[in-house]
Formats: structure tokens, sequence, C-alpha cells
């Protein structure tokens, strides 16, 4: 292991790892999951979580809000569904890695064609042609891969920035990060800023797709913070399910973790 990686990895909590990884599968045993529909009852940090959503609501209004109506208003929808494209592309080991853990012999395959077929006839992926040819794309991360292996949500949790989690699923994307092929090489070649430049456009591009549903969201929510809790643990349970969230005809959530 390169002294860049072992630099990255030593700047994470052992300890925030370690109760992470414990509360995720305590929780196993001692939540009854999404499934209740009881939302509330799995909010006991309500009140820390309600602070922090109100700091994440602020810097979204005065940054993350206007950048994405900005890249909305000033760069074609073509161009937009290509970078969302190709970022989905970059992702790729992610996925597929998370599909073979899961034991899902035909999302593997179907993301390995996709993959295989994307980045030499769509041009590095900017143009998605296994989704054309029939293959769509399946988001897959380490937080669906425990649940697939029987471990619950544990408590809800607002991450300062990164917006509505888990302790499962907070747990899932420090993994997701660590594990990443593309992240490990850009820092083993000392071009970290690649890596940093690929995060930011992930989170203005999950911005833009958002803006309609979360506009309608807060407008239409007697209780914002609840709507959106309410909406996070039915994208979860529609992802696990390898159902797709459908962003037309329910709310959906600014769920950053797709970098």
């Amino acid at each position: 292991m390169s002294f860049r990686i072992k630099h990255f990895t030593e700047n994470v909590s052992s300890k925030t790892v370690l109760a992470l990884t414990l509360a995720a599968l305590v929780s196993a045993c001692s939540t009854t999951g999404s499934q209740s529909g009881d939302y509330a009852a799995m909010d006991p940090f309500e009140e820390m979580n309600r602070g922090v959503f109100a700091f994440n609501e602020g810097v979204d209004k005065a940054v993350l809000q206007p950048v994405a109506k900005g890249y909305r208003a000033v760069t074609p929808k073509g161009i937009r569904i290509a970078l969302r494209n190709f970022l989905r592309n970059l992702r790729s080991p992610v996925d597929l890695g998370n599909q073979i853990l899961q034991g899902d012999v035909e999302g593997a395959t179907n993301q390995t064609a996709r993959t295989f077929i994307n980045t030499l006839a769509g041009f590095g992926g900017i143009v998605d042609v296994a989704e054309m040819g029939g293959i769509p794309y399946e988001p897959e991360d380490f937080g669906q891969t425990l649940a697939t292996w029987g471990v619950d949500h544990g408590a809800y949790l607002v991450v300062p920035l990164l917006g509505p989690s888990s302790m499962r699923d907070g747990f899932g994307t420090a993994v997701d990060s660590i594990a990443d092929p593309l992240r490990i090489y850009m820092f083993n070649i000392n071009e970290e800023e690649w890596h940093y430049t690929r995060m930011a456009a992930s989170v203005v591009d999950k911005r833009e797709e958002l803006i309609d549903v979360i506009d309608d969201l807060r407008k239409n929510s007697f209780d914002y913070y609840a709507a959106l809790r309410s909406a996070y643990f039915q994208n979860r349970e529609s992802l696990v399910n390898d159902k797709d969230p459908n962003f037309t005809t329910g709310p959906s959530i600014p769920d950053y973790d797709d970098f």
C-alpha cells in the first residue's frame, strides 16, 4: 500500500468506523426496519438531526441550489445528460463490486455489459448505449449490500452537507468511498484534484436532477424535515429491492452518495 493510500485511510477515524459498524449490525436485531413505515421511531436523534438539517438547508439555499439552477440554465440538456452518463460509467467498479457482494449474478452481468458497451461504443460513457439496448442503469452501494445481508437501517442520521442517511448507509458510503478503485488510482498517481473534481461534479449533477422534486417537496410539505425523512426511507427501500425510484411520481431526496 502506497504512502498516499495510507495517508488517506489514516484520516478516517477507526473509532468512528467501528462505531458505525457495530451500530448497524446491532440494529439488525433491535429494529423492525423501514417496512414498518414508522419512520419517526427510527429517529432517536431527531433534535440533533433537525439542527444539522437547518444548517444543510442554509448551505443548500445559499450555495447548492443557485449553482444547480445556474448549471441548468447555461448547460444544454444533452450535455447535462452526457455528464451524468459519464459519471455513472466512472462509478461502474463500485456498482459491480456491490452486485457481486449481493450475489446478484444477473445484475453483475448487466453491469459488466454496460461498462464494456458504454466505454467502447459510448465514447467513454458519455452516451448510454447500453440503456438504448435495453440494459438500464442500476445504482448499487454498500448500504444496499448490507441490507441484502439482513442489516437494518439503524438510527436515522442527517449528515452535515451530505444530507439524509442512516447508521447502515453512512457506513456504506464510507466503505464505497475508500474502496473506490478510481479514487485509489488517483491518489496513487498524486492526482487527487481529479477525484475532488469528480465529487463536485457529482453533487452538482445530482442537485440539478432534483431541483423540481425538492422545490415541490418544500412547497407542499407541512413538515419538510419529516417529509424528507420519509422520502429517504422509501427511496432506499426501492433501491434495495431493485425498484427504480420515480422522481416524477413521488418525492425523492438530495442523496449525494453517488461519489
